[in-house]
């Protein structure tokens, strides 16, 4: 709208749109990086602290939504939070993915992590349909369960084209669920005969995010951690391949439904390039220090919740009531039935 009024208004006019464009911008970027801190600073606080801070934004910014409703000043910085930074921040979580790890050690593990993703998204839509649950959400959170949660979620929510208010949901339903499912592992692990390297490629291999694998896997100990996360980034790593297999079929889909356009998610190339500058340069300790690494880890973590804050603008609780409570089932009997197999299989 603001872009259209730059084109066809006159020099003075244009000046005063342009500067309120720019003025859009900073706030709506100041307004979601105020939230994605105070997300950060509850997420310290015990109870919240096992929900993380993306959660606690994502709870933030639905709460402004319904008391005070979408702030339309402020929406184009919101939307350069929502959708450019969640680029920028899926382009350096590649950092994180360790291939030279993967390729030496953990063949078996991407065998069982594709077993993992399979198994998610299938059990996922089976129950979606089942229970007729929305299936753009239903997928995301098939992959979400599969891959590494929000993580995938937001990688593969543009490539098929999901609604902003859908991945929002998506990941905030994969935050909770995950954090309970890892509350409930440390608790059974005490009542388990498992040894803590079993217990860790148990996690690694079952649980959503990379830090519920960190929380459910530490209790028992730096074997059980080391095997958890390393089972935990060979999933990581078939994010690609997913995404991929996705691009394919949403192409396929478009040609048959008549869409000639078809968005290439250029932030995947560069997800893969950092992937293997962490791991070929920077694993090698050539280029950065691991304090370095660790800050900006830090960075891209507040970023995606920067970007989510964003996403969580746009829900209403109105459709969340509606559209969430059948996925939410859904992904808590996937989850719950992943858990069992790879328990039996471990």
């Amino acid at each position: 709208m603001v872009q259209k009024a730059l084109i066809n208004s006159s020099p003075n006019e244009h000046k005063n749109a342009e500067k309120k464009l720019y003025v859009s911008i900073i706030l709506g970027i100041g307004f979601t990086f105020t939230i994605a801190m105070i997300g950060f600073i509850l997420a310290v606080l015990p109870g919240l602290n096992h929900i993380g801070p993306l959660a606690c934004a994502i709870l933030l910014a639905v709460v402004y939504r319904q008391v005070f409703g979408y702030p339309e000043r402020l929406r184009t910085g919101i939307q350069f939070s929502s959708k450019k930074l969640l680029r920028l921040a899926i382009i350096l979580y590649g950092l994180k993915l360790n291939m030279v790890v993967i390729f030496h050690q953990g063949l078996p593990l991407l065998l069982r992590g594709t077993g993992s993703i399979i198994f998610s998204i299938v059990v996922m839509m089976i129950l979606a349909k089942w229970l007729k649950a929305d299936l753009n959400l239903s997928l995301l959170l098939g992959v979400g369960t599969g891959i590494c949660g929000a993580a995938a979620i937001a990688a593969v929510s543009p490539i098929i084209k999901a609604k902003e208010d859908d991945t929002a949901m998506g990941v905030g339903i994969i935050a909770l669920v995950g954090t309970v499912f890892s509350i409930i592992y440390t608790v059974l692990f005490p009542l388990l005969s498992m040894s803590p390297i079993d217990y860790g490629n148990w996690v690694g291999i079952s649980l959503h995010e990379i830090g519920h694998v960190a929380l459910a896997a530490a209790p028992a100990g730096q074997d059980a951690l080391a095997h958890a996360l390393l089972a935990k980034l060979s999933r990581v790593f078939l994010l690609i391949p997913v995404c991929f297999f996705l691009m394919l079929w949403m192409k396929k889909k478009g040609k048959l439904e008549g869409e000639a356009k078809f968005e290439f998610p250029w932030f995947l190339i560069g997800f893969i390039i950092m992937s293997f500058v962490g791991s070929y340069i920077i694993g090698q300790e050539i280029l950065l220090s691991k304090k370095l690494m660790s800050d900006i880890a830090a960075v891209t973590s507040f970023l995606l919740t920067m970007s989510m804050t964003g996403l969580g603008l746009n829900i209403s609780l109105k459709e969340l009531r509606a559209k969430a409570i059948r996925p939410l089932i859904a992904i808590i009997i996937t989850s719950f039935l992943l858990s069992s197999l790879t328990f039996y299989t471990i």
